[in-house]
């Protein structure tokens, strides 16, 4: 994957060293790569980071394509936990701190997002750097620097490092399981709401924007949604082009140094049940899965907002507010360009994937909750703060609909 023009803009434009982007290889076999970009390195001792179902769906293909090439490798199978699952938690997180060899010098992550986050933050705070081999085109975040972890419980992204190098094999890639798939899709998909509320946080909370970020995302986002046919039949071009544009949202979130560009409410819908899930101890429901349909129902809240809200009447000596409605035709206008909530189903489905909290088992009380509650997850200025703040009743759900009322209406 060549970086264009457009991202060196970027690197400039933000005045980061364009040699911090990862060396990134999409290509049918690219994993018999791996082995001499660490001995250019000079990386001699790599440590295999996998579950049961990657190691040998990829695991023990690099580990024997390394030992040919005389690269030393430890494979640490990760432990699940009683509901035959990995989770980004603790006791993950010290079993490969206290596993890995002490003259280890490179780590792989072998598999999708939750081993990744693993990875990083476990390599960011052993000083050994780590290169993604991705599994499955399930996520954003294989190129970023954000580790979304479980911590007593509780949801929380922190800023680690990045891989130095991506080898996203797409042999390996399209033959995994589809609802793999479709939650990439699904993550991509709330790149609608996602960048929408980092232009309400720059217009309305000041927050720092950067079009051109935006704008390589945005691209991105188009890019799956113009092949969804390819995607959803997981043939090597729809999956190439999927996983190309989740590495390139990750590449800018690690460019502008945030989640601000990939992550707005659907995503604190989807951290609010999946921290419901935890504390019940249920099984965890894919990221991108949730993000999907989080998105859909954003996407309701936001449009019935867009439709009901008159400025004019808003009296709060609330800053946010008097934002809100001195720009409110740029937001509305805004709000009206994204996809109706029917168009983003169709794009759901036609991509495999789950299109409601239904679907995914989430009852109605929880995502009431979470329409509520989630924006607190987050310091963050999006729409679904705002309209928590305007609200005059409590904001309630059923299946085909979201209400609430609004002062200023």
């Amino acid at each position: 994957m060549e970086m264009g023009n457009e991202w060196h803009q970027l690197a400039k434009e933000l005045k980061v060293d364009k040699q911090m982007l990862p060396v990134i290889d999409i290509s049918a076999g690219s994993v018999k790569h791996l082995a001499p970009f660490l001995q250019k390195k000079k990386l001699s001792r790599a440590v295999i980071i996998a579950d049961r179902n990657t190691l040998q769906v990829a695991g023990e293909e690099v580990q024997r394509s390394l030992e040919l090439e005389g690269i030393e490798t430890t494979v640490i199978l990760l432990v699940e936990n009683e509901l035959d699952q990995v989770n980004a938690d603790e006791a993950t997180l010290m079993q490969v701190m206290v596993e890995t060899p002490e003259n280890s010098d490179v780590l792989l992550a072998v598999g999708a997002g939750t081993i990744h986050d693993i990875t990083r933050f476990c390599g960011y705070k052993m000083g050994i750097p780590f290169v993604s081999l991705p599994t499955a085109a399930s996520v954003d975040g294989f190129t970023s620097k954000g580790a979304p972890l479980i911590l007593r419980g509780v949801k929380q992204t922190i800023q680690t490092a990045s891989p130095i190098a991506v080898f996203a094999d797409s042999t390996i890639i399209k033959n995994a399981p589809r609802e793999l798939t479709a939650a990439g899709f699904g993550d991509m998909l709330g790149k609608y709401t996602s960048l929408l509320d980092w232009k309400i946080s720059y217009l309305v909370g000041e927050e720092p924007y950067v079009q051109t970020a935006a704008s390589l995302t945005e691209n991105a986002l188009q890019a799956c949604v113009n092949h969804v046919e390819e995607i959803a039949s997981s043939d090597g071009t729809g999956v190439e082009i999927l996983m190309q544009a989740l590495i390139e949202s990750g590449l800018v979130m690690l460019l502008i140094n945030s989640s601000r560009s990939a992550s707005g409410g659907e995503h604190h819908l989807s951290h609010f049940w999946e921290m419901d899930l935890l504390r019940k101890k249920h099984r965890q429901i894919l990221h991108g899965a949730k993000v999907g349909a989080a998105t859909i129902i954003i996407t309701k809240l936001y449009k019935q907002f867009a439709n009901q809200f008159n400025p004019d009447n808003v009296a709060e000596e609330d800053l946010y507010l008097q934002r809100l409605s001195d720009r409110w035709p740029e937001l509305k206008g805004e709000i009206e360009q994204i996809p109706d909530p029917d168009q983003l189903r169709t794009l759901l489905e036609k991509a495999g994937g789950p299109s409601s909290p239904e679907d995914l088992g989430i009852g109605r009380a929880l995502v009431e909750e979470s329409l509520n509650e989630a924006y607190h997850l987050r310091d963050r200025c999006t729409g679904l703060r705002l309209i928590n703040k305007l609200k005059q009743t409590r904001i309630t759900y059923q299946p085909e609909d979201v209400e609430s009322s609004y002062s200023g209406l």
